[in-house]
């Protein structure tokens, strides 16, 4: 009976379901969507095997990896955690004679990797999305990359994969840690390895360009008819405690680890993505639902009066949300895939995550967003009517004006568990470092589920001062002020999805912002002694070359890289630079102690990390360099201006060594009124440019938190606006009324529009105060400076956009539901 009413109750009352249909669309499409992009970043391969001809590959370590022993007192607990490398340290250059005479071997094969930079008449030369990464010519058998015409190189040439578009015989610049060399294209091979291009020189010029002591790998073929288990161990007995012999799918990861994608990074991202999605699709759709619920109250009442019991109502109305739920989800899982294709491509673009990366379907992740959108709506849905289906049949008539109240000792209670877990998170969490922004957005999160819990104990009185104010004007005002303050709890209804989308994604927008500022800050200050900054990949020798020019005064190096330190046992990546300065300083690092005399055997640490790991001048830290290598550093100086730079900084000479790229990424340089022209015709292909100018890294982290408040955005604005015309909509017999005791739709538009302007109102400062507490604090974790917003014209933005868009969800549905033929009037109702 339930079953079949329920169906009937969808099929007749259809645009009563409209808005929860709407919102649970898109709330299961958000959710699938965003579950996609983090299964496919979890699940996703290692890319292109570059090893794929060859049977076993032998290598180094690709990663750092830290074992600690707890003593629990009964058994001791042991972990390992493991970081990957960015380079990898050279094999002893005799090993693949050693390894070709290990019985079972049919050949072995020296494989040099190392990143380069290519440019054509001082243009850069890039395949698209991908690293130049160069090898011996007897490396390109090992893929294979066969030629597609010209011939294998000899000293002086070079060989490039198709897709860098240059043809034979064109003259092309490769430069590399060891110098710059002028080379001749000999030939073009076909063949593709996902987000490497391939560049291949002599065998006889591959020390002289690379500057390698030994290979990177060795790749082995095994002969013939051989017993490969036997052969393979005889190798991994030949290197044990040196190498790590790698087979099967396992060969892509004894590539240099620089040319192989790392989703690290895209798995940060795509949970934040998830979070984000997954709080705002949950806490609409529980508000949408329970408005709904709680707008059929006169209705449950009357199938109480009818003789319905309470069980009977709880399975109807739970089987209209399932049929309402699932009926969303068929449109809403193909919007899911589109919304996740679509915003991988973005995130591709940006650089934040691997160019390869592919947006993989997965079935169990698409019924998961349907089981957890149909689990939210079942369960807001039996929250909503857990009273209305309780009370006597004669309350509940008696009831339908006036709704019933929840207790506020539970509001109060959960209230303030919820405000307590954000004021831990505010101020036990390091904001200022690398889980900073992740912290802000669950610290809001709490905020806001604690306000709506409270519901009309914060929104009421903040409401009645509000309404006192529209009160002034006039009648109309009076009347929305007096509407307003008895149904509070139609305002929380509405002001609450406003307040969610203001307070969430200003959250996240300001902070980025203030996040972007501080950073320009430091930079500016970091780089202000500086006249000119060259922003060329030039050998550590060139800039050398250029900071010896008579019209430098002053230089700073710097070349960029990544460097491992030890955790309490967990090996943690942090970017670093190596530095060289000469004469006057060129760059301000902000030293807080010690002195920035950079010296083999030493390093300069920023103060965050140096706080955190508890570093002071004089101590000695070990450190993990690109290549794996092992080394202890003593602390010169503690600097503050970090942000945008890194967390470490070297000697020059040392970073040049065992970075696999191992090229000056920016040359910081003081001097005379002709220094740009000097330094110009001194290395013509290198761009000179303001010091002070934004770095790219940092631009394309705030594009993509913008990307992440836009899609936020885009769901909340149209939640918000179906809330409001759930609400609206549901008043149809109040305004009936009001016309027929003489209201005209005029003056019923104004009434509405001042309810309106009120909600809208109460939902900003609401909205303004959460997100000003944890904007805020974030602020004075990053540089002691308390912020409400970096760009008051963003601030300003995103407040006018949020009002108007409030506005317009409320005025809209009430010029649809009040038309004077819509509702009887009271003229019509005298001549009746």
């Amino acid at each position: 009976m339930m079953r079949k009413l329920a169906a009937a109750g969808v099929r007749h009352r259809l645009g009563s379901f409209v808005g929860t249909f709407l919102t649970a669309f898109l709330a299961i499409a958000l959710i699938a969507g965003s579950g996609l992009l983090l299964w496919s970043v979890l699940t996703q391969g290692p890319g292109g095997n570059r090893f794929a001809a060859t049977d076993a590959v032998v290598a180094g370590d690709r990663s750092v990896v830290l074992t600690t022993a707890t003593d629990k007192g009964d058994k001791v607990k042991t972990k390992t955690k493991e970081e990957r490398l960015t380079g990898a340290e050279p094999l002893p250059a005799g090993l693949t004679g050693e390894l070709a005479a290990v019985p079972g071997v049919a050949a072995a094969v020296a494989d040099y990797a190392f990143p380069v930079a290519l440019d054509l008449g001082g243009e850069p030369v890039r395949a698209p999305d991908a690293a130049s990464v160069a090898h011996g010519w007897s490396s390109a058998a090992l893929t294979p990359y066969p030629l597609r015409e010209g011939a294998a190189p000899r000293p002086g040439e070079v060989v490039l994969q198709a897709a860098f578009g240059v043809p034979v015989g064109q003259s092309v610049r490769l430069t590399t840690r060891t110098g710059v060399h002028d080379l001749l294209v000999a030939g073009v091979v076909d063949g593709d390895v996902p987000g490497q291009a391939a560049v291949f020189i002599a065998d006889e010029q591959v020390a002289e360009l690379s500057g390698l002591p030994g290979p990177t790998a060795v790749a082995v073929r095994l002969e013939p008819g051989v017993d490969t288990g036997t052969a393979l161990a005889a190798l991994g007995e030949r290197v044990r405690g040196t190498a790590t012999v790698h087979t099967g799918a396992d060969r892509v990861t004894a590539d240099l680890p620089g040319a192989v994608p790392d989703y690290i990074g895209a798995i940060s991202i795509f949970g934040f993505v998830l979070g984000i999605t997954g709080f705002a699709a949950v806490f609409v759709l529980t508000g949408t639902v329970s408005l709904a619920v709680q707008q059929r109250l006169r209705e449950l009442a009357l199938l109480r009066a009818a003789g319905a019991t309470p069980r009977q109502l709880r399975r109807m109305l739970r089987l209209e949300i399932t049929l309402v739920t699932v009926a969303a989800a068929v449109p809403g899982l193909p919007c899911g895939i589109v919304v996740a294709e679509l915003v991988a491509a973005r995130f591709r673009d940006l650089g934040a995550v691997p160019p390869q990366f592919t947006v993989s379907l997965n079935a169990v992740v698409l019924i998961a967003a349907v089981v957890l959108g149909l689990a939210v709506t079942v369960l807001a849905t039996a929250i909503a009517a857990r009273r209305a289906v309780r009370i006597a049949p004669t309350q509940a008539l008696r009831e339908t004006v006036t709704a019933g109240r929840v207790g506020k000792a539970p509001r109060i209670v959960l209230a303030t568990v919820l405000t307590a877990g954000a004021v831990a998170v505010l101020s036990l969490v390091p904001l200022g470092g690398p889980f900073g922004m992740g912290m802000g957005f669950i610290s809001c999160s709490l905020l806001l589920c604690a306000a709506a819990a409270l519901g009309p104990l914060v929104v009421g009185p903040l409401t009645a001062v509000v309404a006192r104010v529209a009160g002034v004007a006039g009648a109309t005002g009076r009347l929305a002020s007096a509407m307003t303050r008895a149904d509070s709890r139609r305002v929380v209804g509405v002001a609450i999805p406003l307040t969610l989308m203001f307070a969430i994604n200003g959250t996240m927008l300001l902070n980025g912002d203030i996040l972007t500022e501080v950073t320009g800050d430091q930079q500016a200050a970091r780089t202000a002694p500086a006249t000119v900054r060259v922003a060329a990949a030039m050998p550590l020798g060139t800039a050398n070359e250029v900071t010896a020019l008579p019209e430098v005064t002053g230089s700073a190096a710097t070349l960029a890289t990544r460097v491992v330190v030890d955790q309490e046992g967990k090996p943690e990546d942090y970017a670093a630079q190596g530095l060289r300065t000469t004469g006057e300083p060129a760059v301000d690092l902000g030293v807080r102690q010690g002195e920035l005399a950079l010296r083999d055997g030493t390093v300069a640490v920023s103060e965050p990390l140096a706080e955190a790991r508890g570093w002071h001048v004089g101590d000695r830290p070990v450190f993990w360099l690109a290549d794996g290598t092992r080394t202890e550093l003593t602390v010169v100086a503690v600097y503050a201006n970090w942000r945008g730079f890194g967390d470490l900084v070297l000697p020059a000479d040392l970073v040049a060594a065992h970075d696999p790229r191992g090229l000056v990424t920016s040359l910081y340089l003081r001097g005379t009124p002709g220094l740009v022209t000097a330094v110009e015709h001194r290395w013509p292909a290198a761009p000179v440019t303001d010091p002070r100018a934004g770095a790219a890294d940092v631009q394309n982290q705030q594009a993509a938190w913008e990307l992440m408040v836009a899609i936020s955005l885009g769901f909340t604005a149209i939640a918000v606006v179906n809330t409001f015309a759930i609400a609206t909509g549901a008043r149809r017999r109040e305004f009936a009324d009001l016309r027929l005791a003489g209201a005209t739709p005029r003056q019923l538009h104004r009434m509405l529009d001042r309810e309106t302007l009120i909600t809208v109102v109460v939902a900003l400062v609401l909205g303004g105060v959460l997100s000003g507490a944890v904007v805020g604090t974030f602020s004075v974790a990053q540089d002691g400076q308390w912020r409400l917003f970096a760009e008051p014209l963003r601030y300003l933005a995103l407040l006018g956009g949020v009002g108007l868009l409030g506005a317009i969800a409320g005025i809209v549905p009430a010029r649809v539901v009040i038309r004077p033929r819509s509702l009887p009037s009271g003229a019509a109702r005298a001549d009746g």
